[in-house]
């Protein structure tokens, strides 16, 4: 069977002195995938856009920022993932430097800036543990991984680093 994953951007976007990310709290829609959980920004490419101009819609939308400064740590692919057992493969993305007033809230939940050393005590997905040090980490060294998901919980995780 052909892997054809659905395509999307992920994003960490840092405060200005960089101890800080901006997070959505998943608490507004009923039914939704991620409800009660605390993601980064982003989602599903559309069929006419690259993965760039994906990531600054995206942000746009989701936050009412523009993206300044962003630095691709990796990408992420979850077979099984979604709600009907989808597979997604994200790039995941650092926001360094932004403009604009990010906004408190959006249709899927409410905008928080989190220290990233807090990050662990938040109800994330259980597989988020496994990359989110490598997103944060100050190298030029990106991460490539894979992550089966089987009845919403991750099966395995393993990248390579170049």
């Amino acid at each position: 069977m052909p892997y054809t994953p659905i395509l999307a951007t992920l994003a960490y976007v840092m405060s200005p002195d960089g101890r800080q990310v901006l997070m959505i709290h998943r608490n507004r829609r009923p039914g939704d995938l991620h409800l009660g959980k605390y993601n980064g920004l982003g989602g599903k490419l559309d069929a006419d856009e690259d993965v760039v101009a994906g990531l600054r819609r995206e942000l746009r939308e989701e936050a009412n920022l523009e993206c300044e400064e962003l630095v691709l740590r990796g990408t992420v692919s979850w077979p099984g993932f979604g709600k009907n057992g989808e597979d997604w493969f994200a790039f995941v993305f650092r926001i360094d430097r932004w403009s604009g007033e990010p906004r408190t809230d959006n249709p899927e939940g409410t905008l928080e800036w989190v220290d990233v050393n807090r990050l662990p005590e938040l109800p994330l997905w259980e597989g988020d543990r496994h990359f989110l040090p490598l997103v944060f980490e100050r190298t030029e060294r990106q991460f490539h991984g894979v992550m089966p998901y089987r009845d919403g919980k991750p099966v395995g995780w393993e990248y390579s680093a170049i």
